[in-house]
């Protein structure tokens, strides 16, 4: 993660954009007066893009996992057991 000031922001804007489509940075960090003010990301990167599938092949699911179904929705609703 890189941090750069405001005036360097405004003038390598074009710069930081390419680091950041390249994959070279994930975010950048925009100061004003030493403290973060922004924080410039890539448009197209989304966090849960990252996790899905993590898990394929990790366990079985069992042919019997909707069998109580019923049970649970009802549960949920507060309408107790059946």
């Amino acid at each position: 993660m890189q941090t750069v000031n405001m005036l360097q922001a405004k003038s390598s804007l074009s710069r930081l954009v390419e680091a950041l489509e390249a994959g070279e940075e994930r975010e950048i960090i925009i100061a004003r007066n030493g403290k973060p003010a922004a924080r410039l990301v890539p448009f197209n990167v989304t966090q849960a893009a990252v996790r899905i599938g993590v898990a394929k092949g990790a366990f079985e699911v069992p042919d019997d996992i909707d069998g109580c179904n019923a049970e649970v929705a009802a549960l949920l609703a507060g309408g107790g057991a059946r």
